[in-house]
């Protein structure tokens, strides 16, 4: 007898605690985990090497674990009849925790189908200022369950990922450039056309206030105590409230040393004349 046939007799002997299944059967079952480990770490590698420039590294771990495992679970599945497992009573039972499991996850899964289409979508990344279910704050993390929110207080807020896929999102910077306004009221004895001019040269000094599309000043209203100016400002949305507090200040200051005033709410009342 030679080493083939040996090797034959070998791979055909049945072990007596898995029901009669040969160490033939045994080989295949470790061949399918262990190819089923190996394609799990390629498709690891991949998904990587594709989702590490486009998704937080949080998720990114996240996604490789759920990629990873999943390939080995279904590797182990299909290999278990190869050792006398049946998978006609674990489908049975599967299916009756997976009923059970499905109701008291709804929300579970409702959280992670969102945070997959978040990532595809893309319409938030870490470090955006954003307005999001009437939270506002700067985007610290986005999780596949939730995503989080350091608030200008500096409160972090967790949102599910439900909420946030369907809420109106505003990205305070996901366009280059924000535009803000003033509106300032002066005397009606003072020069409109004047405080228009100093207005526009003290923001043709700001270098972040951007030429194009250039500020936009105009007499907006007569109102009762003044003459109402509304101002459009353009800036880059880094640094547009650093922008918007200076020019504030400077405009007050600027209008004040050239005898401009912002006037106090006035009321004038006549008296009629009493007889007798």
């Amino acid at each position: 007898m030679n080493v083939i046939e040996l090797l034959q007799d070998l791979m055909n002997q049945k072990i007596g605690f898995l029901g009669g299944r040969t160490y033939g059967d045994v080989l295949v079952f470790l061949i399918i985990i262990i190819f089923s480990v190996i394609i799990a770490k390629i498709v690891r590698i991949n998904v990587r090497r594709t989702l590490k420039e486009k998704v937080p590294l949080t998720t990114l771990n996240n996604v490789e674990k759920i990629v990873y495992y999943g390939i080995i679970l279904i590797g182990f599945i299909v290999a278990l009849p190869k050792i006398g497992v049946s998978l006609s009573g674990l489908l049975v039972a599967g299916g009756i925790l997976g009923i059970v499991i499905g109701f008291a996850s709804q929300t579970v899964v409702s959280n992670l189908i969102s945070g997959i289409f978040l990532m595809i979508e893309k319409p938030i990344k870490v470090g955006d200022g954003v307005n999001i279910n009437d939270v506002s704050g700067i985007v610290e993390d986005i999780r596949v369950l939730s995503t989080t929110i350091r608030t200008y207080d500096g409160i972090y807020v967790r949102i599910p990922n439900e909420k946030v896929f369907s809420s109106n999102i505003q990205n305070y910077v996901a366009h280059g450039a924000r535009r803000f306004g003033y509106k300032i009221g002066i005397r009606y004895k003072d020069d409109a056309e004047k405080a228009i001019s100093i207005i526009k040269d003290l923001l043709g000094e700001n270098p972040f206030v951007l030429k194009e599309p250039s500020p936009t000043i105009f007499v907006e209203e007569l109102g009762e105590s003044s003459v109402n100016l509304n101002i459009k400002i353009w800036a880059p949305s880094s640094v547009w409230y650093s922008v918007y507090t200076e020019m504030l200040w400077k405009i007050k200051v600027t209008l004040e040393k050239e005898g401009i005033e912002i006037p106090f709410p006035q009321r004038v009342i006549w008296m009629g004349n009493k007889e007798g």
